[in-house]
Protein backbone atom coordinates (compact mmCIF):
# COMPACT_ATOMS: atom_id res chain seq x y z
CA UNK A 1 0.00 0.00 0.00
CA UNK A 2 1.32 3.46 -0.68
CA UNK A 3 -0.71 4.75 1.65
CA UNK A 4 -1.18 8.26 -0.70
CA UNK A 5 -4.92 8.67 -0.16
CA UNK A 6 -6.24 11.07 2.79
CA UNK A 7 -8.80 8.20 3.43
CA UNK A 8 -7.21 5.35 5.14
CA UNK A 9 -8.30 2.23 5.72
CA UNK A 10 -8.01 0.47 8.83
CA UNK A 11 -8.40 -2.86 9.10
CA UNK A 12 -9.00 -5.42 11.77
CA UNK A 13 -6.06 -8.25 11.83
CA UNK A 14 -7.48 -10.00 14.78
CA UNK A 15 -9.80 -11.79 12.33
CA UNK A 16 -7.53 -12.96 10.25
CA UNK A 17 -5.06 -15.95 11.22
CA UNK A 18 -2.54 -15.28 8.42
CA UNK A 19 -1.80 -12.31 10.28
CA UNK A 20 -0.70 -14.23 13.43
CA UNK A 21 1.69 -16.20 11.71
CA UNK A 22 3.46 -13.74 10.15
CA UNK A 23 4.24 -11.86 13.99
CA UNK A 24 8.00 -11.36 14.45
CA UNK A 25 8.24 -9.77 17.35
CA UNK A 26 10.20 -13.34 19.06
CA UNK A 27 12.40 -13.45 15.67
CA UNK A 28 13.47 -9.42 16.66
CA UNK A 29 13.99 -10.84 20.39
CA UNK A 30 15.97 -13.91 19.48
CA UNK A 31 17.86 -11.88 16.94
CA UNK A 32 18.97 -9.46 19.49
CA UNK A 33 19.78 -12.27 22.00
CA UNK A 34 22.20 -14.08 19.14
CA UNK A 35 23.88 -10.26 18.91
CA UNK A 36 24.36 -9.96 22.53
CA UNK A 37 25.79 -13.26 22.59
CA UNK A 38 28.33 -12.72 19.79
CA UNK A 39 29.39 -9.46 21.45
CA UNK A 40 30.01 -10.83 24.89
CA UNK A 41 31.92 -13.73 22.94
CA UNK A 42 33.94 -11.50 21.16
CA UNK A 43 34.79 -9.41 24.25
CA UNK A 44 35.88 -12.47 25.93
CA UNK A 45 37.99 -13.32 23.14
CA UNK A 46 39.83 -10.02 23.16
CA UNK A 47 41.01 -10.47 26.67
CA UNK A 48 42.62 -14.06 25.94
CA UNK A 49 46.16 -14.55 25.92
CA UNK A 50 48.25 -14.38 22.00
CA UNK A 51 51.17 -16.13 21.45
CA UNK A 52 52.91 -13.81 19.56
CA UNK A 53 55.13 -15.57 16.71
CA UNK A 54 57.63 -14.97 13.73
CA UNK A 55 56.41 -16.48 10.52
CA UNK A 56 59.39 -18.04 8.17
CA UNK A 57 60.15 -20.54 5.93
CA UNK A 58 62.85 -22.86 6.46
CA UNK A 59 64.84 -26.20 4.93
CA UNK A 60 65.62 -29.73 6.51
CA UNK A 61 68.98 -29.72 7.10
CA UNK A 62 71.37 -32.15 9.34
CA UNK A 63 72.65 -30.46 12.63
CA UNK A 64 76.14 -32.12 12.10
CA UNK A 65 77.76 -31.36 9.01
CA UNK A 66 79.26 -34.75 8.45
CA UNK A 67 75.84 -36.01 8.37
CA UNK A 68 74.59 -33.99 5.62
CA UNK A 69 74.57 -35.41 1.98
CA UNK A 70 77.91 -35.40 0.34
CA UNK A 71 80.32 -36.47 -2.99
CA UNK A 72 82.94 -38.75 -2.64
CA UNK A 73 85.89 -37.43 -4.25
CA UNK A 74 89.02 -39.30 -6.09
CA UNK A 75 92.50 -38.28 -5.35
CA UNK A 76 93.85 -39.95 -8.04
CA UNK A 77 93.17 -39.99 -11.93
CA UNK A 78 92.08 -43.14 -13.03
CA UNK A 79 89.71 -45.09 -15.34
CA UNK A 80 86.81 -46.88 -13.78
CA UNK A 81 87.46 -50.68 -13.92
CA UNK A 82 84.42 -51.87 -11.69
CA UNK A 83 81.67 -50.88 -9.56
CA UNK A 84 80.90 -52.97 -6.08
CA UNK A 85 77.61 -50.61 -5.10
CA UNK A 86 74.31 -50.02 -6.71
CA UNK A 87 72.37 -46.86 -6.00
CA UNK A 88 70.30 -46.63 -3.10
CA UNK A 89 72.16 -50.02 -1.28
CA UNK A 90 73.03 -49.56 1.68
CA UNK A 91 76.87 -49.72 2.43
CA UNK A 92 79.10 -50.08 5.55
CA UNK A 93 82.31 -47.75 6.65
CA UNK A 94 84.86 -49.12 4.77
CA UNK A 95 82.82 -51.06 2.25
CA UNK A 96 84.55 -50.53 -1.19
CA UNK A 97 82.49 -48.31 -3.51
CA UNK A 98 84.14 -48.76 -6.73
CA UNK A 99 87.56 -49.58 -8.09
CA UNK A 100 89.76 -47.47 -10.45
CA UNK A 101 93.37 -47.99 -12.22
CA UNK A 102 96.28 -46.50 -13.41
CA UNK A 103 96.25 -44.27 -16.53
CA UNK A 104 99.83 -42.35 -15.93
CA UNK A 105 102.97 -43.54 -17.38
CA UNK A 106 104.58 -42.77 -14.16
CA UNK A 107 103.41 -45.70 -12.17
CA UNK A 108 102.41 -48.55 -14.80
CA UNK A 109 105.22 -50.37 -13.40
CA UNK A 110 103.59 -53.46 -11.25
CA UNK A 111 107.12 -53.97 -9.56
CA UNK A 112 107.14 -50.36 -8.60
CA UNK A 113 106.77 -51.05 -4.91
CA UNK A 114 109.72 -53.38 -4.59
CA UNK A 115 112.14 -51.53 -6.49
CA UNK A 116 111.48 -48.06 -4.92
CA UNK A 117 111.88 -49.85 -1.44
CA UNK A 118 115.30 -51.93 -3.21
CA UNK A 119 116.34 -48.14 -4.04
CA UNK A 120 115.95 -47.13 0.09
CA UNK A 121 118.17 -49.84 1.23
CA UNK A 122 120.92 -49.46 -1.27
CA UNK A 123 120.99 -45.79 -0.37
CA UNK A 124 120.59 -46.52 3.23
CA UNK A 125 123.84 -48.97 2.86
CA UNK A 126 125.36 -46.18 0.98
CA UNK A 127 125.44 -43.46 3.94
CA UNK A 128 126.69 -46.23 6.58
CA UNK A 129 129.75 -46.31 3.80
CA UNK A 130 129.83 -42.77 4.34
CA UNK A 131 129.88 -43.42 7.90
CA UNK A 132 132.17 -45.70 8.40
CA UNK A 133 134.60 -43.85 6.25
CA UNK A 134 134.18 -41.06 8.01
CA UNK A 135 134.92 -42.28 11.27
CA UNK A 136 138.01 -43.64 9.90
CA UNK A 137 139.13 -40.39 8.72
CA UNK A 138 138.85 -38.94 12.20
CA UNK A 139 140.38 -41.92 13.35
CA UNK A 140 143.36 -41.06 11.14
CA UNK A 141 143.12 -37.32 11.98
CA UNK A 142 143.99 -38.74 15.54
CA UNK A 143 147.07 -40.99 15.09
CA UNK A 144 148.38 -38.10 12.93
CA UNK A 145 147.85 -35.83 15.68
CA UNK A 146 149.67 -38.06 17.56
CA UNK A 147 152.49 -38.68 15.28
CA UNK A 148 153.16 -34.68 15.02
CA UNK A 149 152.94 -34.28 18.75
CA UNK A 150 155.85 -37.62 19.51
CA UNK A 151 157.72 -35.59 16.19
CA UNK A 152 157.67 -32.09 18.36
CA UNK A 153 158.46 -34.05 21.34
CA UNK A 154 161.25 -35.65 19.90
CA UNK A 155 162.66 -32.42 17.84
CA UNK A 156 162.10 -30.31 21.03
CA UNK A 157 163.86 -32.99 23.36
CA UNK A 158 167.11 -32.64 20.52
CA UNK A 159 166.65 -28.76 20.63
CA UNK A 160 167.08 -28.91 24.56
CA UNK A 161 170.17 -31.06 23.73
CA UNK A 162 171.59 -28.81 21.24
CA UNK A 163 171.62 -25.55 23.57
CA UNK A 164 172.94 -27.24 26.04
CA UNK A 165 175.72 -28.44 23.35
CA UNK A 166 176.33 -25.01 22.88
CA UNK A 167 176.18 -23.54 26.00
CA UNK A 168 179.06 -26.37 26.30
CA UNK A 169 180.87 -25.06 23.19
CA UNK A 170 180.86 -21.58 24.43
CA UNK A 171 182.30 -22.05 27.47
CA UNK A 172 184.92 -24.22 25.58
CA UNK A 173 185.68 -21.22 22.97
CA UNK A 174 185.92 -18.80 25.97
CA UNK A 175 188.16 -21.12 27.65
CA UNK A 176 190.20 -21.81 24.52
CA UNK A 177 190.55 -17.64 24.12
CA UNK A 178 191.83 -17.40 27.29
CA UNK A 179 194.46 -19.84 26.93
CA UNK A 180 195.05 -18.49 23.66
CA UNK A 181 195.62 -14.86 25.22
CA UNK A 182 197.72 -16.32 28.43
CA UNK A 183 200.05 -18.28 25.61
CA UNK A 184 200.53 -15.54 23.96
CA UNK A 185 201.18 -12.89 26.71
CA UNK A 186 204.09 -15.66 28.17
CA UNK A 187 205.48 -15.77 24.48
CA UNK A 188 206.02 -11.99 24.79
CA UNK A 189 207.67 -12.25 28.14
CA UNK A 190 209.54 -15.78 26.63
CA UNK A 191 210.82 -13.20 23.42
CA UNK A 192 212.17 -10.01 25.74
CA UNK A 193 213.67 -12.62 28.62
CA UNK A 194 215.37 -14.27 25.16
CA UNK A 195 216.47 -10.86 24.09
CA UNK A 196 217.71 -9.93 27.87
CA UNK A 197 219.49 -13.48 27.39
CA UNK A 198 217.96 -15.14 29.95
CA UNK A 199 215.67 -17.66 28.00
CA UNK A 200 216.87 -19.74 25.00
CA UNK A 201 215.71 -20.13 22.21
CA UNK A 202 214.04 -23.24 22.60
CA UNK A 203 212.20 -22.29 25.21
CA UNK A 204 211.23 -18.78 23.16
CA UNK A 205 209.92 -21.52 20.32
CA UNK A 206 208.54 -23.72 22.50
CA UNK A 207 206.31 -20.60 23.71
CA UNK A 208 205.65 -20.12 19.88
CA UNK A 209 204.46 -22.97 19.26
CA UNK A 210 202.62 -23.50 22.14
CA UNK A 211 200.98 -19.87 21.31
CA UNK A 212 200.12 -21.85 17.82
CA UNK A 213 198.47 -24.77 19.58
CA UNK A 214 196.12 -22.98 21.57
CA UNK A 215 195.40 -20.60 18.78
CA UNK A 216 194.19 -23.93 17.12
CA UNK A 217 192.08 -24.93 19.99
CA UNK A 218 190.93 -21.80 19.91
CA UNK A 219 189.66 -21.91 16.34
CA UNK A 220 188.39 -25.58 17.15
CA UNK A 221 186.57 -24.27 19.76
CA UNK A 222 185.02 -21.54 17.52
CA UNK A 223 184.43 -23.72 14.93
CA UNK A 224 182.21 -26.29 17.46
CA UNK A 225 180.05 -23.47 18.73
CA UNK A 226 179.30 -22.04 15.58
CA UNK A 227 178.05 -25.68 13.93
CA UNK A 228 176.18 -26.49 17.35
CA UNK A 229 174.45 -22.44 16.62
CA UNK A 230 173.98 -23.78 12.95
CA UNK A 231 172.37 -27.70 14.36
CA UNK A 232 170.09 -25.57 17.09
CA UNK A 233 168.73 -23.26 13.68
CA UNK A 234 168.09 -26.42 11.75
CA UNK A 235 166.44 -28.49 14.44
CA UNK A 236 164.04 -25.10 14.85
CA UNK A 237 163.29 -25.28 12.09
CA UNK A 238 163.01 -28.88 11.40
CA UNK A 239 160.43 -27.87 14.72
CA UNK A 240 158.37 -25.82 12.49
CA UNK A 241 158.65 -27.68 9.03
CA UNK A 242 157.07 -30.52 10.99
CA UNK A 243 154.52 -28.86 12.58
CA UNK A 244 153.71 -27.26 8.89
CA UNK A 245 153.63 -30.52 7.63
CA UNK A 246 151.41 -32.55 9.60
CA UNK A 247 149.11 -29.50 9.98
CA UNK A 248 148.86 -29.44 6.30
CA UNK A 249 148.24 -33.64 6.32
CA UNK A 250 145.66 -33.06 9.03
CA UNK A 251 143.76 -30.13 7.03
CA UNK A 252 143.58 -32.34 4.35
CA UNK A 253 142.41 -35.35 6.10
CA UNK A 254 139.97 -33.15 7.45
CA UNK A 255 138.35 -31.91 4.24
CA UNK A 256 138.24 -35.19 2.91
CA UNK A 257 136.44 -36.16 5.95
CA UNK A 258 133.69 -33.11 6.04
CA UNK A 259 133.67 -34.30 2.05
CA UNK A 260 132.40 -37.77 3.54
CA UNK A 261 129.88 -36.31 5.71
CA UNK A 262 128.52 -33.63 2.68
CA UNK A 263 128.48 -36.87 0.80
CA UNK A 264 126.65 -38.64 3.46
CA UNK A 265 124.16 -36.47 4.11
CA UNK A 266 123.13 -36.09 0.36
CA UNK A 267 122.67 -39.41 0.74
CA UNK A 268 120.94 -39.54 3.61
CA UNK A 269 118.76 -37.01 1.97
CA UNK A 270 118.52 -38.96 -0.71
CA UNK A 271 117.21 -41.69 1.84
CA UNK A 272 114.76 -39.94 2.82
CA UNK A 273 113.50 -38.70 -0.55
CA UNK A 274 112.99 -41.93 -1.92
CA UNK A 275 111.46 -43.03 1.50
CA UNK A 276 109.06 -40.18 0.68
CA UNK A 277 108.32 -41.82 -2.81
CA UNK A 278 108.02 -45.09 -1.42
CA UNK A 279 105.32 -43.93 0.99
CA UNK A 280 103.58 -41.70 -1.78
CA UNK A 281 103.28 -44.92 -3.95
CA UNK A 282 102.00 -47.16 -0.99
CA UNK A 283 99.28 -44.23 -0.42
CA UNK A 284 98.39 -43.93 -4.05
CA UNK A 285 98.07 -47.68 -4.15
CA UNK A 286 95.37 -47.81 -1.97
CA UNK A 287 93.41 -45.23 -3.67
CA UNK A 288 92.92 -47.34 -6.33
CA UNK A 289 89.85 -48.38 -4.07
CA UNK A 290 87.34 -45.77 -3.30
CA UNK A 291 85.82 -46.63 -0.07
CA UNK A 292 83.10 -45.20 2.02
CA UNK A 293 84.24 -43.13 4.91
CA UNK A 294 80.89 -44.20 7.12
CA UNK A 295 77.70 -45.66 6.47
CA UNK A 296 76.09 -44.33 4.14
CA UNK A 297 73.26 -44.77 1.46
CA UNK A 298 74.78 -44.62 -2.38
CA UNK A 299 72.25 -42.12 -3.98
CA UNK A 300 73.46 -41.01 -7.42
CA UNK A 301 76.78 -41.98 -9.27
CA UNK A 302 77.78 -39.07 -11.25
CA UNK A 303 80.48 -41.17 -13.02
CA UNK A 304 79.11 -44.29 -14.58
CA UNK A 305 80.39 -47.48 -16.92
CA UNK A 306 83.42 -49.45 -17.11
CA UNK A 307 86.46 -48.00 -18.50
CA UNK A 308 85.53 -44.21 -18.40
CA UNK A 309 88.26 -42.06 -16.83
CA UNK A 310 87.73 -39.80 -14.27
CA UNK A 311 89.98 -36.71 -13.15
CA UNK A 312 91.96 -36.14 -10.27
CA UNK A 313 89.13 -34.63 -7.77
CA UNK A 314 86.42 -35.41 -9.59
CA UNK A 315 83.36 -36.59 -8.05
CA UNK A 316 82.46 -40.05 -8.06
CA UNK A 317 79.15 -41.13 -6.32
CA UNK A 318 76.95 -38.76 -4.02
CA UNK A 319 76.18 -40.66 -0.73
CA UNK A 320 73.50 -39.42 2.28
CA UNK A 321 74.70 -40.57 5.88
CA UNK A 322 72.58 -43.63 7.53
CA UNK A 323 72.00 -41.66 10.95
CA UNK A 324 71.05 -38.32 10.69
CA UNK A 325 70.31 -36.02 13.55
CA UNK A 326 68.16 -33.56 11.69
CA UNK A 327 67.39 -29.96 11.87
CA UNK A 328 65.80 -26.96 10.12
CA UNK A 329 67.27 -24.23 8.39
CA UNK A 330 65.57 -20.57 9.32
CA UNK A 331 65.86 -17.86 7.63
CA UNK A 332 64.31 -14.68 8.83
CA UNK A 333 64.47 -10.75 7.97
CA UNK A 334 66.79 -8.89 9.97
CA UNK A 335 63.97 -6.83 10.95
CA UNK A 336 63.52 -10.08 12.98
CA UNK A 337 66.60 -11.03 14.51
CA UNK A 338 66.49 -8.91 17.76
CA UNK A 339 63.55 -11.07 18.61
CA UNK A 340 64.77 -14.33 18.26
CA UNK A 341 67.41 -15.69 21.29
CA UNK A 342 69.13 -19.39 21.82
CA UNK A 343 67.06 -21.74 22.95
CA UNK A 344 63.71 -20.07 22.02
CA UNK A 345 61.16 -21.85 21.26
CA UNK A 346 59.86 -23.12 17.76
CA UNK A 347 57.02 -24.58 15.98
CA UNK A 348 57.37 -26.36 12.60
CA UNK A 349 54.61 -27.69 10.22
CA UNK A 350 56.59 -29.94 7.26
CA UNK A 351 56.02 -30.07 3.72
CA UNK A 352 53.96 -33.15 3.64
CA UNK A 353 52.45 -34.00 7.05
CA UNK A 354 48.63 -32.13 7.38
CA UNK A 355 48.73 -30.16 10.38
CA UNK A 356 45.87 -27.58 11.83
CA UNK A 357 47.45 -24.83 13.48
CA UNK A 358 46.25 -21.60 14.91
CA UNK A 359 49.23 -19.68 15.03
CA UNK A 360 48.87 -17.46 18.45
CA UNK A 361 47.27 -20.18 20.21
CA UNK A 362 50.42 -23.39 19.42
CA UNK A 363 49.23 -25.43 22.18
CA UNK A 364 45.61 -25.89 20.43
CA UNK A 365 47.46 -26.61 16.79
CA UNK A 366 47.22 -30.07 15.40
CA UNK A 367 50.36 -31.47 13.32
CA UNK A 368 52.84 -29.21 14.60
CA UNK A 369 56.30 -30.02 15.96
CA UNK A 370 58.69 -27.96 18.50
CA UNK A 371 62.10 -26.86 17.75
CA UNK A 372 64.61 -24.99 20.26
CA UNK A 373 67.22 -22.44 18.34
CA UNK A 374 70.64 -23.79 18.58
CA UNK A 375 72.70 -21.29 16.69
CA UNK A 376 72.11 -17.79 14.90
CA UNK A 377 74.34 -16.60 12.54
CA UNK A 378 75.93 -13.34 12.53
CA UNK A 379 76.21 -12.33 9.23
CA UNK A 380 73.40 -12.48 7.03
CA UNK A 381 73.45 -14.70 3.57
CA UNK A 382 73.31 -13.15 -0.36
CA UNK A 383 69.53 -12.39 0.28
CA UNK A 384 70.31 -10.43 3.30
CA UNK A 385 68.33 -12.86 5.39
CA UNK A 386 69.88 -14.39 8.79
CA UNK A 387 70.07 -18.09 9.04
CA UNK A 388 68.76 -19.74 12.31
CA UNK A 389 69.35 -23.63 13.15
CA UNK A 390 66.35 -25.43 14.90
CA UNK A 391 67.07 -28.66 16.79
CA UNK A 392 64.17 -30.93 18.01
CA UNK A 393 63.30 -30.19 21.36
CA UNK A 394 63.81 -33.22 23.68
CA UNK A 395 60.93 -32.54 25.73
CA UNK A 396 58.42 -32.32 22.75
CA UNK A 397 57.37 -35.31 20.84
CA UNK A 398 60.07 -36.72 18.17
CA UNK A 399 59.96 -35.11 15.09
CA UNK A 400 58.56 -37.65 12.02
CA UNK A 401 61.01 -40.24 11.24
CA UNK A 402 60.30 -39.98 7.23
CA UNK A 403 61.61 -36.65 7.22
CA UNK A 404 64.85 -36.29 4.90
CA UNK A 405 67.34 -33.36 4.64
CA UNK A 406 66.04 -30.87 1.42
CA UNK A 407 62.26 -31.07 2.26
CA UNK A 408 60.14 -27.80 3.49
CA UNK A 409 59.04 -26.36 6.84
CA UNK A 410 57.39 -23.44 7.72
CA UNK A 411 58.43 -21.85 10.93
CA UNK A 412 56.53 -20.09 13.84
CA UNK A 413 59.28 -18.84 16.38
CA UNK A 414 57.02 -17.95 19.10
CA UNK A 415 57.36 -15.05 21.17
CA UNK A 416 55.77 -13.18 24.16
CA UNK A 417 51.72 -13.90 25.49
CA UNK A 418 49.72 -11.10 25.02
CA UNK A 419 46.09 -10.38 25.03
CA UNK A 420 44.40 -10.84 21.70
CA UNK A 421 43.18 -6.78 21.82
CA UNK A 422 46.87 -5.94 22.01
CA UNK A 423 47.65 -7.70 19.08
CA UNK A 424 45.09 -6.26 17.16
CA UNK A 425 46.06 -3.06 18.17
CA UNK A 426 49.77 -3.89 17.31
CA UNK A 427 48.91 -4.95 13.81
CA UNK A 428 46.56 -2.10 12.63
CA UNK A 429 49.49 0.13 14.52
CA UNK A 430 52.38 -1.92 12.39
CA UNK A 431 54.55 -1.84 15.77
CA UNK A 432 56.77 -4.52 16.40
CA UNK A 433 56.47 -7.34 18.37
CA UNK A 434 57.15 -7.36 22.29
CA UNK A 435 60.76 -8.76 22.70
CA UNK A 436 61.54 -7.40 25.77
CA UNK A 437 62.59 -9.87 28.43
CA UNK A 438 61.72 -9.64 32.08
CA UNK A 439 64.97 -10.72 33.88
CA UNK A 440 64.29 -13.68 36.76
CA UNK A 441 65.59 -11.89 39.94
CA UNK A 442 66.03 -15.67 41.25
CA UNK A 443 70.04 -15.34 40.18
CA UNK A 444 70.39 -11.18 42.12
CA UNK A 445 68.01 -13.06 45.11
CA UNK A 446 71.09 -16.10 45.48
CA UNK A 447 73.68 -13.56 44.96
CA UNK A 448 72.65 -11.42 47.78
CA UNK A 449 72.14 -14.11 49.91
CA UNK A 450 76.17 -15.52 49.01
Amino acid sequence: MLNISENQVKVDTSKYRAFEKTNLVRAHTMFRRWILAIFCVNVVLLFLPWTQNIRAKGVVTTLSPDQRPQTIHTVIAGQIEKWYVREGQLVKKGDTIVKITEIKTDYFDPELLPRTQAQVYAKANSVLSYSAKSDALKRQIVQTQQELKFKQDQLRNKIEQTKLKIEANRNKMIAAEKDFENEKIQANRTEELYKQGLKSLTDLENKRLKVQQTQAKQVEAQNDYAQSVQELDNLQFQLRGAESEYQGKIAKTESERFSTISDGLEAEANVNKLKSQYANYSARAKFYYIIAPQDCYITQATRVGIGETVKEGEAIVSIVPEKMNLAVEVFIEPIDLPLVQLNKQVRFIFDGWPAFIFSGWPNASIGTYSGRIVAIDNVANAKGKFRLLVAPDKDAPAWPNALRPGGGAQSFTLLKDVPVWYELWRQLNGFPPEYYQEFSKEPAKKEKEK
